[in-house]
């Protein structure tokens, strides 16, 4: 789900979101340090503008490079001494049967997923009521409330799957707990919030909540990624 667009094509919905699975990041480091421990201007590899700006925030010694390919390649990469430690999705590495290669689940404090991380979904025509109901043994509607909030907060900030823009949301019973972030690529400001509410709208909570990211200048920092005035 994290890179499904918020605006679906008309006539299509998600049909069902399955269970999801850990949202968290991970990291891989080549001898074993955790993240606190890795060596003063470690090389580390990621894709995403969302972690490069968080782990910066958190270590700003720390030298962030760009990592590419797929998972095989990403690993690889790091056993060839290419980096000190990588970090990915725990998801994709949970459901590939890699889990034991993750030396560290970085806490959302550190790295806050990237919306909808994690989380699957099935998109198609939004009347064909044959196929949802074929699918409805499938959804789980925990999955769906915390995908819908953070969608809706990416919605209303404009940004995709590679602006530093992150959201987390977490039930407990029936309320839900909103965090997100929108960051400066370079990490050296990150407008930080969390708005609480319940399962009966989690869309207003990600307009809320994006509105007060921008309110507190997370505006400015979009303004600024995406060359606008």
């Amino acid at each position: 789900m994290k890179d499904v667009p918020t605006e679906l094509p008309e006539g299509l919905d998600l049909l069902c979101i399955p269970f999801r699975e850990d949202p968290r990041d991970a990291l891989i480091s080549r001898d074993g340090r955790m993240f606190k421990d890795l060596p003063h201007g470690a090389r580390v590899g990621t894709s995403s503008l969302r972690r490069q700006s968080q782990l910066l925030q958190a270590r700003p010694d720390l030298s962030i490079s760009m990592l590419r390919g797929n998972l095989d390649t990403r690993l690889k990469k790091l056993r060839e001494g290419q980096f000190d430690a990588i970090v990915l999705a725990a998801a994709g590495l949970r459901r590939l049967g890699w889990e034991r290669e993750i030396t560290e689940y970085l806490a959302p404090e550190i790295s806050l997923p990237a919306i909808g991380q994690g989380a699957l979904g099935i998109e198609g025509r939004g009347d064909d009521q044959f196929l949802r109901s074929l699918l409805s043994g499938l959804e789980h509607a925990p999955t769906r409330t915390m995908v819908l909030a953070e969608r809706a907060l990416l919605h209303r900030l404009q940004g995709g799957c590679q602006v530093p823009i992150a959201a987390h949301a977490t039930l407990n019973g029936s309320d839900v707990t909103l965090e997100g972030l929108v960051a400066s690529v370079d990490g050296k400001e990150i407008i930080r919030d969390t708005v609480r509410g319940t399962v009966a709208d989690p869309e207003s909570m990600g307009i809320e909540l994006a509105e007060r990211l921008l309110a507190r200048g997370g505006d400015k920092i979009l303004q600024a990624i995406y060359g606008t005035s």
